[in-house]
């Protein structure tokens, strides 16, 4: 625990220092990607994020879907400390969480993604992700594949975020893929 607590430290301050936004062209490999893999489904669940703390502001993406066809998601934390995904589109209205970032309403319909855009603050080439140590999306996922459920947890990071190797424990979840303004990485 104390090795990612130091780590965290680390990739907060590296990130602080070396963000920067990304154009919508180096959005382009990830948007086809997933129009090409999810081109069949009658309605595409797309869990995103709300950027907070210089995390990848993905939502430039959000315009090239069809907004028939595609109902994004934004995480909501219950009072029991778990995480929802509730319908967002670009204009309504959001409250701050105790966290300090911007989540639907309460009154907004909970929905499982299909495929879900994870924030993060380190990856590594095993695909492990290290977050901000509540692990709210780790028990959000690992709670639906005990379900059986299937989804597609794809983190977002820059490729400055990867590690050697971090530290991973039975209640980590592993990511399908990271994208950085690279592309694919792993």
């Amino acid at each position: 625990m104390k090795q990612k607590n130091s780590l965290r430290k680390k990739f907060i301050l590296l990130r602080k220092k070396r963000y920067k936004n990304l154009t919508q062209k180096k959005f382009t490999s990830l948007i086809s990607y997933i129009k090409k893999r999810y081109s069949i489904k009658k309605r595409l669940l797309i869990g995103i994020y709300y950027p907070s703390n210089y995390e990848i502001n993905i939502f430039p993406i959000m315009k090239f879907f069809n907004l028939n066809k595609t109902l994004f998601l934004l995480p909501r934390i219950k009072k029991n400390n778990t995480m929802t995904f509730n319908s967002w589109k670009n204009k309504d209205t959001l409250v701050v969480n105790k966290f300090g970032i911007p989540e639907p309403l309460n009154n907004q319909k909970e929905f499982i993604p299909n495929i879900l855009l994870v924030p993060l603050l380190a990856f590594d080439k095993k695909r492990n992700r290290l977050g901000y140590g509540k692990g709210f999306y780790d028990k959000y996922l690992n709670g639906l594949k005990n379900k059986n459920k299937n989804i597609e947890a794809i983190g977002i990071a820059f490729s400055f975020q990867k590690y050697k190797s971090l530290p991973s424990t039975k209640f980590d979840y592993r990511l399908n893929n990271v994208f950085t303004e690279k592309g694919f990485l792993i």
